[in-house]
C-alpha cells in the first residue's frame, strides 16, 4: 500500500486520543467521511443511522463532543471510521484515556463490534491483559520486528523468547546446564532430591548437547507451594524471599538454586498452606507446563 495514495487506500484509523471535531455533533462527526465522498443524502441518513445503533449512541446524535464522557467519545471515534465501511481498521491504543473499569467494557463492546461488523480490526496496545483480551492473532514486537506471531493461547503458553515470556504476562525465567537426555526431554543438573524436566517436542534425540545451557519459562501460576517434598517430577528446593497478599491471591518471591527470584501465584482458601517470609519451601509444577525458549534449541540444532 505504500505506493497507494491515502485517500485511495480503503483503510481507517481510530486515533488514541480519538481526535473528533469540537465544532460538529455526534451525528456531523460521524457523517463527516460520508460527506467528503459525497455520499448522496438519503443514503449518508441510513448508514450514520446504522453505525450509530452498532455503538450504541441512539438519542445523542446532536450532542457536542465535550458534552460526552471518554467512553462515549470513543464510540463516536469508532462511529467515524466504522461508516466508512473500510476494509481493515487500524486502532491505535484507542482505549488508553479511559479509567480501568470503562476500558474493561469497552474491549467486549470492540470485540462484539467487530464481529458484527465482519471487519478486520488491527489493534495497537501496551496493554498485556489488553491484547490477550481482544485479539484472535497476536503479534508480540520488539525494536521494530516481531519476536512471536500466533494466537493468544500460544503467546502466552508458548513463548519463543525470554523478551515475549516477559512481556506477555509475569513469568519466570531460568536456566541450568542439561545432565541427561530422556526422550522428547530433557534433565537439567540440580542435587537430588530435586529434579527439573523440560520438555524439548519436535528435537530429534541428542540435537541439544550435554552440559549446554538451557532457558526455560514456567507461569507462576502453574507453580504448586508446599512445605514437604512433593512426588512430582518437576521439584525445586527454595526459600520464601517475600509474600504479597492480595485478597484472592498471594504473590511469593522464592530463592532457588537456578534462579535468585521465583514468582508463584495462589490463590487462598482454606485448605491452602502459607508459607511465611523467610521459611523453607519446595516449588512444583508439572513437565509440560514448563518451556523451553525455540529461538535457543533452535541455535542449539
Amino acid at each position: 500500500m505504500v505506493n497507494v495514495g491515502p485517500d485511495k487506500r480503503n483503510v481507517n484509523l481510530v486515533f488514541q486520543n480519538y481526535a473528533l471535531f469540537p465544532h460538529l455533533s455526534v451525528y456531523d462527526n460521524i457523517a463527516f467521511g460520508l460527506r467528503r465522498r459525497r455520499v448522496p443524502r438519503a443514503e449518508l441518513a441510513q448508514r450514520v443511522a446504522e453505525i450509530i445503533e452498532v455503538v450504541q449512541l441512539e438519542g445523542m446524535e446532536r450532542r457536542m463532543p465535550k458534552q460526552l464522557s471518554g467512553g462515549q467519545q470513543q464510540r463516536v471515534a469508532l462511529g467515524r471510521a466504522l461508516v466508512n465501511r473500510p476494509q481493515a481498521l487500524l486502532l491505535d491504543e484507542p482505549l488508553g484515556a479511559l479509567d480501568l473499569k470503562l476500558r474493561q467494557a469497552m474491549q467486549i463492546e470492540l470485540k462484539r463490534i467487530q464481529r458484527d461488523m465482519g471487519i478486520t480490526f488491527v489493534y495497537v496496545t501496551h496493554d498485556q491483559s489488553e491484547a490477550l483480551t481482544m485479539s484472535d492473532r497476536l503479534a508480540v514486537m520488539r525494536d521494530g520486528r516481531i519476536e512471536q506471531l500466533g494466537t493468544p493461547r500460544q503467546v502466552y503458553d508458548e513463548p519463543a523468547t525470554a523478551f515475549v515470556a516477559g512481556f506477555i504476562g509475569a513469568s519466570n525465567v531460568l536456566a541450568g546446564r542439561i545432565r541427561a537426555v530422556a526422550g522428547p526431554a530433557v534433565q537439567i543438573d540440580v542435587p537430588d532430591p530435586e529434579r527439573v524436566v523440560i520438555p524439548t517436542p519436535g528435537q530429534p534425540a541428542g540435537s541439544v548437547p550435554l552440559g549446554t545451557e538451557l532457558s526455560f519459562t514456567v507461569r507462576p501460576e502453574k507453580i504448586t507451594l508446599s512445605t514437604t517434598m512433593p512426588d512430582r517430577s518437576c521439584r525445586l528446593r527454595g526459600r520464601v524471599s517475600e509474600v504479597i497478599f492480595l485478597g484472592t491471591s498471594t504473590t511469593y518471591m522464592i530463592s532457588t538454586r537456578l534462579a535468585d527470584e521465583i514468582l508463584v501465584f495462589q490463590q487462598n482458601g482454606e485448605s491452602v498452606e502459607q508459607p511465611g517470609r523467610g521459611d523453607e519451601v519446595w516449588l512444583s509444577w508439572r513437565e509440560e507446563s514448563a518451556r523451553p525458549f525455540t529461538t535457543h534449541l533452535e541455535g542449539q540444532s
